[in-house]
């Protein structure tokens, strides 16, 4: 099983545990589980627009722990990709609350 560096999801782990209503992360693996609740909060309870890429990222978070090599560090840059506008839909998601 490879690792992912918390430090890489870092920019991300307090946005998304104030979406997901939780502490902060401490594990890559509570991160994943966060980005899933952070997601039906910001899109199935917010209606925010583009939660669904919380989801994606959760999902190639959770690929690139079971891959290896040049495979995963591509899934983690393409989740980190879907995280770019996190801070926006948290920002939006903290003026509704």
């Amino acid at each position: 099983m490879a690792t992912i560096s918390l430090s890489t999801l870092a920019p991300y782990t307090d946005d998304i545990a104030f979406a997901a209503e939780e502490e902060p992360a401490t594990t890559v693996q509570d991160f994943i589980e966060q980005l899933g609740t952070a997601a039906h909060n910001l899109g199935n309870l917010a209606r925010i627009n583009g939660a669904e890429d919380l989801e994606t990222a959760a999902q190639y978070l959770s690929d690139a722990l079971d891959s290896e090599g040049a495979e995963h560090e591509v899934l983690v840059k393409r989740a980190v990709r879907y995280l770019k506008s996190t801070a926006d839909m948290v920002d939006e998601y903290r003026l509704m609350v």
